[in-house]
C-alpha cells in the first residue's frame, strides 16, 4: 500500500480563514515553567533550544495535563517539539512499548521527526522507529517485535505491517496518537488508513493535530461533542498561521509555456545576481597550500583554454508538479554545456535514494534540490535562499508549503514561480489567498533565446536516457498489480470510522464502509 507515495495528486480541503479564531497571545515564559521536566529541558539546551515558541507555550501544558489538542502554527515554528516533549515526559513516568503513534503524509518528514524524538529520548534510553514505505519490510516487522516506545509512520505501510503481523504485536495500549500536518492526512487520499489505525487504538488514548494550514476537517474536530468523559480538544492558533514567511520576497516570471526550459536554465545561471543572494559553493575536494596555488595559477593560466567552472547558485529548491518532470530536469541540467549541478527528490526514487539525495543537499554538497510536494512539508532546512515554482500551483495551499521552505527562522528568502498564458486565474486565486501581489521578474529575451539550442539539445538527450532507462515502467506495473489484488476497487473509505474513539467492536480489520459520495469527513475524536 503506498498511499503516501503520491507526490501532487492530493485533495485539498477548503481552507478556514483563521481570521475569524482569535489567536493565543503568549507572555515570554521558559520550558521549566511551562511543566517540563529538567532532563528534557537540559536535553532543548543542548539543541541550542532555550525559550518556547507560540506554538510550545501555548500547547505543552494542556497536553501535559492529559488534554487533547489541535496546534496551528506556521512552519518552521517548532510544532515538533510541541508534541515530542510531553510524550518523552509521559514516557519517563511510565515507560512500556509501543507508546506512542505519530503520522506524517511523507516519509522524509517522518525521518526528521524520528530525529527529533532520538536526541530528546536519549536521557530516558528511548526506542522509536520509522515505518514507511520503500524500505525492507521484514526488517521492520523486526522492529516493530520488540515493541518501540514510539512509531513515527506512514499510514500506508504501517497499515501494511498491522495486516500481517498476525497479533504479534498491538497498538492497543498507546497513550499518544499524532497527526502531523494534519491537514493532509484529513483528506481522501489517507482516509481508509488513517480510519483503520485508530481502530486499533484504544479510546482513552491522548489525540495531538498539528498543521500548518487550517482546513474545514481540522476546525471541525474541535466542533463535534467530545468523547464522552473527555473535555473538547484545547486548540491553539497562531495569528500567522497561515501567512507566507514574513521576509520572503514572492515574485513571477512570464513565460511562453513552450520555451519554459531555456527560461528556467537562464534564471538558475543568473539567480545570484537576479536576487541578490549569495552563491553556495561546495566544498572542494583538494586544497593546496595557498603559496603554491598562486604559483601554479601563473604557470598554467589559459583564459581560452580552461573549462567553464560550474555554475554556483544559491541554495535552491526547484518545485515541480511529477517525478518524470524532476527526473527529466536532473538529466537535462547534467548534459548541459556547463552543466547544473543538483539533486532530485520524488517518489520514483527508492527510499535510500531520497534519503541521500535530501542529506546531499542539506550538507550543502549540492546547490539545487528539484523536488515533488513530497518536499514542501515539514521539512527543515534552515538556509535555503530561493524557491523556484515550474508551474503556478494549482492548489494555493500547496504554495505556501513550498515558499515555507525559504525564509525561515527570521531569514529572508525569495520564491519565484513562472507563470505562462493559461494561469491568469490560477494566479489571482494564489494572490487571494496569500493577500499579496506577487512583484514580476522580468528576464531579458534575447539571452535567454541564446541558450535555446543548447538546451534543446540537452532535453533531447534527458529524454532519450529516460527511455533507455525504462522511467516509471517500475510503478506503472505495481500500479496495476495493485488494481488486481483489490479487485479493482479504490480505496475511499472515509475517516468517519476514526471518530468513535477507538476500536470499533466486533468489527473486522480493515472492514471499513465506503461513504457516500467518497468525500472524507474530518471525524477524528479523542
Amino acid at each position: 500500500m503506498s498511499s503516501n507515495s503520491s507526490d501532487s495528486e492530493h485533495e485539498a480541503s477548503p481552507v478556514a480563514s483563521t481570521s475569524a479564531l482569535p489567536p493565543v497571545q503568549q507572555a515570554q515564559t521558559t520550558f521549566a515553567a511551562l511543566g517540563v521536566e529538567p532532563f528534557l529541558c537540559k536535553a532543548l539546551q543542548a539543541m541550542s533550544i532555550r525559550a518556547p515558541t507560540g506554538v510550545q507555550a501555548a500547547c505543552i501544558p494542556h497536553i501535559l495535563t492529559g488534554a487533547d489538542c489541535i496546534g496551528s502554527a506556521q512552519t518552521g515554528s517548532g510544532k515538533t517539539i510541541a508534541f515530542a516533549l510531553p510524550i518523552m515526559q509521559a514516557l519517563a513516568k511510565d515507560p512500556y512499548g509501543l507508546f506512542a503513534v505519530v503520522l506524517t503524509p511523507t516519509r522524509e518528514l517522518a525521518f526528521q521527526i524520528s530525529e527529533q524524538f532520538r536526541v530528546l529520548g536519549a536521557a530516558v534510553n528511548l526506542h522509536s522507529t520509522v515505518i514507511v514505505g520503500g524500505m525492507d519490510m521484514m526488517h521492520q516487522a523486526i522492529e516493530l517485535r520488540k515493541r518501540p516506545h514510539v512509531i513515527i509512520a506512514t499510514p500506508g505501510r504501517l497499515v501494511d505491517l498491522i495486516r500481517s503481523n498476525q497479533g504479534e504485536w498491538s497498538l492497543g495500549r498507546a497513550k499518544f496518537l499524532v497527526l502531523d500536518e494534519a491537514d493532509r492526512l484529513l483528506t481522501p487520499t489517507f482516509a481508509p488508513e488513517l480510519a483503520f489505525i485508530i481502530d486499533q487504538l484504544p479510546a482513552e488514548r491522548q489525540t495531538l493535530l498539528f498543521t500548518a494550514t487550517l482546513t474545514e476537517p481540522v476546525l471541525a474536530l474541535q466542533k463535534r461533542e467530545p468523547t464522552p468523559g473527555k473535555p473538547r480538544p484545547f486548540m491553539h492558533v497562531s495569528n500567522d498561521a497561515i501567512t507566507t514567511p514574513a521576509g520572503l520576497t514572492q515574485k513571477y516570471v512570464f513565460i511562453p509555456s513552450q520555451v519554459r526550459e531555456v527560461y528556467l536554465i537562464y534564471l538558475l545561471l543568473n539567480l545570484c545576481s537576479l536576487t541578490d543572494t549569495l552563491p553556495l559553493h561546495p566544498p572542494s575536494k583538494t586544497e593546496e597550500p595557498q603559496d603554491k596555488r598562486r604559483q601554479s595559477n601563473k604557470r598554467t593560466q589559459r583564459p581560452s583554454d580552461e573549462e567553464d567552472p560550474a555554475p554556483v547558485l544559491p541554495q535552491t529548491i526547484l518545485f515541480v508538479p511529477h517525478c518524470r518532470t524532476a527526473a527529466l530536469l536532473t538529466h537535462l541540467f547534467s548534459n548541459l554545456p556547463n552543466p547544473i549541478p543538483c539533486t532530485a527528490l520524488h517518489s520514483h526514487l527508492s527510499q535510500p535514494e531520497r534519503l541521500k539525495s535530501l542529506s546531499t543537499f542539506r550538507r550543502q554538497a549540492v546547490p539545487l534540490l528539484i523536488a515533488t510536494d513530497v518536499g514542501s512539508r515539514g521539512l527543515d532546512i534552515p538556509e535555503v535562499a530561493v524557491v523556484v515554482n515550474w508551474e503556478v500551483p494549482r492548489v494555493p495551499d500547496d504554495y505556501v508549503h513550498r515558499v515555507g521552505r525559504t525564509a525561515r527562522a527570521g531569514r529572508k528568502g525569495t520564491s519565484i514561480t513562472f507563470v505562462t498564458e493559461g494561469d491568469v486565474d490560477l494566479v489571482q486565486l494564489l494572490e487571494e489567498r496569500i493577500n499579496t501581489k506577487l512583484e514580476e521578474l522580468e528576464l531579458p529575451e534575447e539571452p535567454v533565446l541564446e541558450l535555446l539550442n543548447s538546451v534543446s539539445m540537452a532535453k533531447r538527450m534527458a529524454n532519450m536516457a529516460l527511455h533507455s532507462e525504462g522511467f516509471g515502467k517500475k510503478q506503472e506495473n505495481n500500479r496495476k498489480k495493485n488494481d488486481t489484488a483489490s479487485g479493482g476497487k479504490g480505496g475511499n473509505a472515509s475517516a468517519q470510522a476514526a471518530g468513535k474513539g477507538g476500536a470499533t467492536k466486533g468489527k473486522k480489520a480493515g472492514g471499513e464502509k465506503k461513504p457516500k459520495g467518497g468525500k472524507a469527513k474530518s471525524s477524528v475524536k479523542a
